[in-house]
């Protein structure tokens, strides 16, 4: 994260807190050291953000203190509301705790809405400690072109291991899917997000070919007619 961004996001905190917020815990929300949380703070403070407290006690922000509005008209507010409700559906949790802190920074500026509810049901979650591998993991694969080594079960309980270049994530009501390159099938293929048992980076990259993949799938595999096949 980059520090200007973190700068906004402990401002963000300050404000929707209720009390004092220690540095452990805006540490632990930001995926920063205590130390970092600390130069943070004082940078803010230097630049005569209303923020106060100390090390071991907390800190807070002083009432009154805005920032500029968020230039969205009353129906364009609710449809982010309802999109990044419905995040919660496609089993992403980084995505859905991104869309959580994009959801109190629109609060704070805006009136509460709890008459727009999205049900939760969808996709499971993608938790590591059930063995699920992270959704945000393959994203940031097709992000930085990189290949991964996939052991992959298929509907048949038949299992491959594959080293696949991950192009495109198709999130369904369901299921999520990862589209991609098949170095063993030589084609591509998609796969259904849950069905793969253990996903591993390399560190061989396909740097320069993502987009020409991207067109390639795009063009051979109609997923938006489809929906979600399994391969």
């Amino acid at each position: 994260m980059r520090r200007l961004t973190r700068l906004f996001e402990i401002i963000q905190i300050l404000r929707a807190a209720d009390g004092p917020v220690t540095a452990e815990v805006l540490a632990e929300q930001l995926e920063v050291s205590v130390r970092t949380i600390y130069r943070d703070i004082a940078a803010l403070q230097a630049m005569r953000t209303p923020i106060e407290g100390e090390a071991g006690l907390g800190y807070v922000m002083r009432r009154g203190y805005d920032l500029p509005p968020l230039n969205f008209d009353a129906e364009e507010v609710e449809a982010l509301r309802v999109g990044l409700s419905m995040l919660a559906r496609t089993g992403d949790s980084a995505l859905q705790q991104a869309a959580q802190r994009i959801c109190h920074k629109i609060e704070a500026l805006h009136d509460p809405a709890d008459w727009l509810q999205v049900a939760p049901w969808g996709a499971p979650a993608d938790d590591p400690m059930r063995g699920c591998v992270s959704v945000s993991l393959l994203r940031g694969a097709i992000r930085e072109e990189r290949k991964l080594r996939l052991t992959y079960r298929d509907g048949d309980d038949n299992e491959t291991d594959r080293v696949v270049r991950p192009v495109a994530l198709i999130y369904h009501l369901e299921c999520t899917m990862l589209a991609g390159w098949c170095e063993l099938r030589q084609a591509f293929r998609n796969f259904r997000v849950d069905r793969i048992w253990s996903c591993e980076p390399l560190e061989m990259r396909f740097t320069g070919q993502g987009n020409t993949l991207r067109e390639i799938w795009q063009e051979q595999d109609r997923w938006e007619e489809w929906g979600p096949t399994v391969q």
